[in-house]
């Protein structure tokens, strides 16, 4: 990946600068077969690893459990490590690492990684055109930013885009670290589960 050689070469070096996570995505963009279904639910990656066994994905598994059949849905995390179908969580290098890109303040990084995902999500979105009918995305911050933009890039629509701006809008709060706040705030949680119920009911 050009321009990026010097950032390679940090011990502390983000996951979506190394070159294991571009090849994973690579394989995953020209190898794997992405199962079909009718919609895909794209949620941020979590610290812990594997990510289904992190509070946070739990919770949204929950809430998405609680609405749709397990075998209605697929589930793709996407973010710093890239766009990962769920089931690739233990394949390396996606268990392997731990960064938090909230705790970032270099605004080069920020702004690199907003245009490696939003390549990299793009490049899913068209890879999946035909394989997904319906797509919704659960994400806030940099993670929201880089799905809007590859959606434009790909001219592929997220069809229900959670939380809605209204309520990130009320939640923000520019005293915490996290002005946004947590996607498992009840606020958002309670959004998702009442706006993906109406989604669901209505395909």
């Amino acid at each position: 990946m050009p321009g990026y050689t010097n950032m390679l070469l940090e011990a502390d070096c983000p996951p979506f600068y190394l070159p294991e996570f571009e090849d994973a995505y690579r394989w995953i963009i020209e190898e794997y077969d992405v199962p079909v279904h009718r919609l895909a639910i794209f949620i941020p990656c979590a610290v812990r690893k594997p990510y289904s066994t992190s509070p946070s994905h739990r919770l949204f598994l929950k809430v998405i459990e609680s609405i749709i059949k397990p075998d209605h849905y697929h589930l793709v995390v996407f973010g710093t490590c890239g766009t990962v179908p769920a089931e690739l969580e233990d394949m390396y290098p996606f268990p392997n690492y731990r960064y938090m890109l909230g705790n970032c303040d270099v605004e080069r990084i920020k702004d690199d990684f907003l245009e490696i995902e939003t390549d990299r999500l793009a490049g899913y979105l068209k890879k999946t055109e035909k394989v997904y009918e319906f797509r919704v995305a659960y994400c806030i911050g940099l993670f929201r930013e880089a799905i809007i933009r590859a959606s434009r890039r790909s001219n592929i629509p997220i069809d229900l885009l959670l939380p809605s701006v209204e309520t990130i809008e009320r939640m923000h709060n520019s005293n915490r670290s996290f002005p946004d706040g947590s996607l498992s705030m009840d606020e958002y949680i309670t959004e998702f589960r009442r706006k993906l119920t109406s989604f669901y009911r209505n395909i």
